[in-house]
């Protein structure tokens, strides 16, 4: 039995069906309601319904921020699902959102690095650049254009309530909040619309994300109108969530995250990997089972087997039973090491090209350029801004 697959760890989004209420922004608590939630379960189910007999309906956007290199839970968590989209015919737009790397800090770090990383670890998942297009958002100076109209239809309030605002404000300490940090969400909206994507694979978390574009969207057709009187200018986004996920914790039993250093990255080799996965957390029962709520760092190590061998977790842990961290710890290190053995080759190969991959994200940029630039043009005309 295949483990399920776990959330995606991506960009923002949600569905027709949320309330929102324009002097409050009630919409952006009520995004994550269990009603809604269970709403936006069942509207991903019809998604994936429709996918099945014309992908060719939706467009998705997807990405992430070069703030380190991907990890195995970027792998289960979001680029598996994106190969999936990709293959199964959807439109797949991924963007590496460089820009955001400074939105909470005080520098780029070695960002050049980063992003070849993040391009050749795409495509050795098996992203597929004449099939998805890849780019940085930095190259696209329309889709950045966005951010002024945008911004004036969002409130300061609304914005410091946004969950993944407050949640980075705490993380720095409460330092003085960046403006760039504050209008994130703006950033993000921008990102979707530009290329009006209709689908984001998003965890949860992300939902309020998601939500704050769709209300971007429908308030600049109720400010500017439209320039086609059938079609507002900017689609209404939905979420696809996956259902019943996993996370996948980091090394220490927390989640992981590249900011703290608790991850077995897509590119490290077979020894760093045992190594790692040798000091992981465990608990004081010797006797291996599989109980997520009460025993989360051992089940993580069991489900991290489980999903690198497609298998099923409680069956894992059953072999293994009075064998031990010290037995599962191997089994996990074995498992991962043989998962990502093509990975890290393939990855290696793309990394002694940089040309390649620098031709990508060339060609991902005029792509997206494109699509930018229509967009931008047809704002300006909402907006009755052509001279």
């Amino acid at each position: 039995m295949t483990p399920p697959t776990p959330a995606s760890t991506t960009a923002p989004e949600a569905d027709d069906t949320l309330a929102f209420d324009s002097e409050t922004g009630d919409a952006l608590a009520a995004s994550t309601s269990q009603a809604s939630l269970e709403r936006t379960l069942a509207r991903s189910r019809q998604i994936e319904a429709e996918i099945a007999v014309d992908p060719s309906k939706y467009r998705i956007m997807t990405g992430d921020r070069p703030t380190g290199n991907l990890h195995i839970g970027h792998y289960f968590g979001s680029l598996l699902n994106r190969v999936r989209l990709q293959d199964a015919g959807v439109e797949t737009i991924v963007l590496i959102a460089d820009y955001q790397v400074i939105t909470d800090r005080d520098g780029v770090g070695p960002i050049k690095e980063r992003v070849y990383s993040m391009v050749a670890d795409y495509l050795a998942a098996g992203i597929d650049p004449s099939r998805s297009v890849i780019y940085p958002h930095s190259a696209v100076p329309a889709l950045n254009q966005l951010m002024l109209p945008f911004l004036s239809l969002v409130t300061d309030s609304e914005l410091r309530r946004n969950p993944t605002v407050k949640a980075e404000l705490e993380a720095t300490g409460n330092r003085p909040m960046t403006g760039l940090l504050l209008t994130y969400p703006v950033h993000q909206a921008a990102d979707i619309l530009f290329c009006k994507a209709n689908l984001v694979p998003v965890g949860k978390d992300q939902l309020p994300h998601l939500e704050q574009t769709r209300v971007i969207a429908r308030r600049f057709d109720e400010r500017y109108g439209r320039v086609d009187p059938d079609h507002p200018v900017f689609p209404q986004a939905d979420a696809l969530l996956s259902e019943g996920g996993v996370t996948i914790l980091g090394t220490d039993g927390v989640k992981m995250s590249k900011s703290r250093h608790n991850t077995i990255e897509l590119g490290m080799d077979a020894d760093t990997t045992a190594a790692i996965i040798k000091k992981a957390v465990t608990d004081s029962d010797r006797h291996i089972t599989y109980d997520p709520v009460n025993r989360p760092a051992v089940s993580n190590l069991v489900y991290l087997a489980a999903v690198s061998l497609d298998r099923d977790p409680v069956e894992v842990a059953e072999e293994i039973g009075d064998g031990g961290a010290g037995q599962l710890k191997r089994l996990v290190t074995e498992a991962v090491n043989e998962r990502f053995a093509a990975h890290r080759a393939r990855r290696a190969e793309l990394l002694a090209d940089p040309g390649y991959l620098h031709t990508v994200l060339a060609e991902g940029a005029q792509k997206a350029n494109v699509f930018a630039d229509a967009t931008l043009d047809e704002v300006r005309q909402a907006m009755n801004m052509v001279y």
